[in-house]
């Protein structure tokens, strides 16, 4: 749930800021872009900060409607354990499909081919504070306001996840974010390719920073999705939260 939005701005500026903006640090990994008004003087403006990477820079719903049309056919599809029941008179294969699946329990991998992935926890962590540990309803609807941020504060999402039956392919996040009916935030992050084991994973989102001034605070609509290269969803929340000068009581 990237959860850091930017204020909306007025309509009387759109356009003209289009004109003003110039992309400096090309070619760089962390890109950014400034407005004239950026560069010279803040103005009191406020703005969604994230550490760039190329997963900030993401596809929309229906972008990512159009890649799931277009994907490719593949050959029949085994399950792990007919993976491993193939080779299991060529040692030296074997032993390389082992080294490369990781900790798998091989005692208990699935028989189908899909693969499950359960989600145990979601927590916000901020510095100086103690995590928020936010509890996942089964029907990924959260009662009223989910948690409250403080304007201007640095936060990661963390989250644990459990793998079994088969490896799930591409596990990515996304998140979309709405305030008053406008989308203010878009974000997609690849989290990676993950084999079943035992143990839980774990998963650190890249640090952001909420916004900060009298636009930016108030309550928000966001939808956050968990889904793998087959465009699978594992886990969908549609939640409220809120942006306060202060952080909620505890």
């Amino acid at each position: 749930m990237s959860l850091t939005v930017g204020a909306v701005s007025s309509s009387g500026n759109m356009g003209l800021e289009d004109k003003q903006k110039e992309v400096v640090g090309e070619g760089s990994d962390d890109l950014e872009i400034k407005t004239a008004d950026e560069q010279g003087n803040d103005g009191g403006r406020v703005g969604m900060r994230r550490h760039a990477s190329e997963t900030s820079l993401c596809a929309t719903e229906d972008e990512e409607d159009e890649e799931g049309s277009h994907k490719i056919q593949l050959g029949p599809q085994y399950t792990l354990k007919e993976q491993l029941e193939k080779d299991k008179d060529d040692e030296s294969l074997r032993k390389w499909k082992e080294q490369l699946l990781g900790s798998v329990d091989f005692e208990n991998i699935g028989e189908t081919l899909d693969p499950e992935v359960k989600f145990l926890e979601l927590s916000i962590i901020s510095p100086g504070r103690a995590d928020i540990v936010l509890s996942i309803p089964e029907d990924g609807k959260p009662k009223g306001s989910w948690f409250t941020l403080k304007e201007g504060c640095q936060y990661n999402l963390k989250f644990s996840f459990k793998v079994s039956n088969n490896i799930v392919s591409g596990l990515k996040y996304t998140n979309n974010v709405w305030k008053t009916g406008v989308k203010v935030d878009s974000t997609k992050e690849m989290i990676g390719t993950f084999s079943p084991q035992p143990e839980a994973y774990t998963h650190v989102m890249p640090e952001e920073v909420t916004p900060s001034g009298l636009f930016a605070r108030g309550s928000y609509t966001a939808k956050s999705r968990f889904v793998d290269d087959d465009q699978k969803c594992y886990l969908e929340i549609n939640y409220t939260f809120d942006i306060r000068k202060e952080w909620a009581a505890t």
